[in-house]
């Protein structure tokens, strides 16, 4: 079965659901939300959360702000209530203000860690992409510089403990390969 079509199946039995897509950096977790994003809504009211915008930076991207933020975003999403969210800002190292989010029906979250252990129960489905963590990198380097080469090298140790300690890509409904 082709995977929107297996989405659709899962989507059509749950109330407010919600998609992850998580894996590797560079492993193409953007374009497949994108993609799912379209096609998705041709039948759902749709919103993208991006973890890269609740990250706490480079150094503590897991913490509890980005915890808390996920958790709180899928609570409300599942009962349907609106809710802001604090979207890291790169430049200044900081969150900005809180916004409100778009309502939906459906919530697709993507981006390393989309799938965490602490919201595993609000999800529909999840989604592994894999890749092999040093083509990841190359493919984060092209699209985003070399001056981040430091704090990438540090990130995959970061995403792999993570990945590690919640048995992410075994806990996905569905892995798919980049290759």
């Amino acid at each position: 079965m082709e995977l929107t079509a297996a989405l659709f199946d899962l989507c059509k039995s749950a109330l407010q659901p919600i998609i992850a897509i998580d894996g590797p950096a560079g492993a193409g977790k953007t374009t497949l939300a994108e993609h799912l994003r379209a096609v998705l809504s041709l039948k759902y009211k749709c919103a993208t959360i991006h973890m890269d915008d609740l990250y706490n930076g480079w150094d503590s991207p897991f913490d509890h702000h980005f915890t808390d933020a996920l958790i709180s975003a899928c609570a409300s999403h599942r009962q349907a209530k609106r809710y802001s969210l604090s979207h890291f800002d790169w430049g200044k190292s900081k969150y900005g203000e809180a916004t409100e989010m778009p309502q939906s029906e459906l919530l697709i979250l993507e981006g390393v860690a989309a799938s965490h252990l602490l919201i595993r129960p609000h999800l529909t489905a999840s989604i592994w992409i894999d890749i092999e963590p040093r083509d990841g990198m190359a493919r984060v380097l092209t699209r985003d510089g070399e001056a981040i080469t430091a704090q990438m090298v540090k990130w995959l140790s970061q995403q792999e403990e993570l990945f590690r300690e919640h048995q992410s890509m075994s806990a996905a409904d569905f892995v798919l390969g980049t290759g």
